[in-house]
């Protein structure tokens, strides 16, 4: 994981460079940008190549456009918030991201100055990491600057394929996601303690199996909650449920007894008799949930007990909301947990996702010692997989003319 960065590219003035960011960031109904941090994090490596006199054709992905007709999948929005955010700078967005048009227009760059290419996935030869198309973007530029974190576990022509033609390297962004998760990993400050919540077990199977072997505390929290105390034999009464790996849940609790890891689950939830931001609900024990209501939030018990647990941790990595915090009756457990954890003096990691959603919406994104931008890729690299965007750059130490 070593990988050779853009620093080693000794002469950047009037170089043409290929740098793949990962501006894939949420709108609203209008087209208005609702969270730049994507963004924001890409800006230091866009400003190191400005500064250098290199000639940026920038690319990204957003969304998952059907067709080039889909207008609501254009960059346009996200091109003016860049240009919001880096003052004075000469940015121009290009109708497309290959033919003619575009090569023309990357010809003309003058130093310092960034083509923004239109979304690489209105074409389904990115996805397909066709070796055709990865060329025909390889031909715009003289290297090639990977600093798509978000994008890094997919192998696109725009990640992975355009490599193998160009001198690849990483972005700042791309430099520090690796370093500061992988040493989460594989030389974490102990002891490491590891929250996983979000919906589903299936999800995080591969996730939870590679900590197994590393961790010395697994907090459960979120939807996965009910899948757990329904393996125990519990009463889950309308609680979102994964029936297909009861077994397996079992299984984890088994093993981890045998590790010595300390496995903690909930002990009360916070009930609701429909899932609606304006329900009726009442504090229930997590093994009790009567009929036709469903636990949506930790409950007040299973809150302080977490908060005991991470208390003297010198990492914490957390992957999943714990609640549903897009209502605010059932936003507390995870709200609590992000205050408490951003208390300790811990090494504190977000896996990014929904679970960097939560932290960033309730007004702790600048309280943790890292938000990673890459749910998927950050997930993956937690599984202890190698991330094809990662693979494909030189590593550390090479030659690059």
């Amino acid at each position: 994981m070593e990988k050779a960065t853009v620093r080693e590219i000794e002469n950047l003035k009037g170089k043409r460079v290929f740098l793949r960011a990962d501006l894939n960031v949420p709108q609203d109904e209008k087209g208005n940008v609702t969270d730049d941090t994507r963004i924001r994090e890409s800006l230091a490596t866009l400003r190191y190549l400005t500064d250098k006199g290199a000639r940026v054709v920038l690319c990204s992905h957003l969304g998952r456009p059907k067709s080039k007709d889909d207008k609501s999948a254009s960059l346009k929005p996200v091109a003016n918030r860049l240009k919001e955010m880096l003052k004075g700078a000469n940015i121009t967005l290009a109708k497309d991201c290959i033919g003619a048009e575009v090569e023309a227009q990357v010809k003309a760059l003058k130093d310092g100055q960034v083509l923004m290419l239109e979304n690489i996935r209105y074409y389904k030869e990115e996805t397909d990491n066709d070796p055709k198309f990865a060329k025909t973007l390889a031909k715009l530029a003289d290297y090639y600057v990977n600093d798509a974190f978000g994008a890094a576990h997919r192998a696109h022509a725009s990640t992975e394929g355009i490599a193998k033609y160009l001198p690849s390297v990483a972005g700042f962004l791309l430099e520090k996601e690796i370093k500061i998760l992988g040493e989460s990993v594989n030389k974490p400050k102990r002891p490491l303690t590891v929250i996983i919540g979000g919906k589903k077990v299936a999800d995080k199977i591969p996730v939870i199996d590679n900590l197994l072997k590393i961790a010395d505390t697994i907090i459960i929290g979120g939807g996965m909650t009910y899948t757990f105390v329904k393996a125990q034999g519990g009463s889950i009464g309308n609680s979102i449920c994964d029936n297909s790996r009861l077994e397996y849940c079992n299984g984890i609790i088994k093993a981890a007894k045998e590790k010595g890891i300390k496995l903690l689950l909930s002990v009360d939830t916070v009930a609701a008799d429909k899932f609606a931001p304006d329900a009726n609900t009442k504090i229930v024990d997590v093994y009790k949930i009567p009929e036709g209501w469903e636990g949506l939030d930790l409950g007040p018990k299973t809150i302080e007990n977490i908060k005991k647990a991470i208390k003297d941790s010198g990492t914490i990595i957390w992957c999943g909301p714990l609640g549903v915090f897009e209502f605010e009756k059932f936003a507390t457990g995870t709200r609590e947990i992000a205050k408490a954890i951003t208390s300790t003096k811990a090494v504190t990691i977000v896996g990014g996702g929904d679970s960097a959603s939560a932290v960033v919406s309730l007004g702790f994104g600048d309280k943790f010692t890292h938000i990673s931008t890459g749910g998927g890729a950050s997930l993956e690299l937690l599984e202890g997989k190698t991330l094809p965007g990662v693979a494909a750059l030189l590593d550390m130490g090479s030659k690059i003319k």
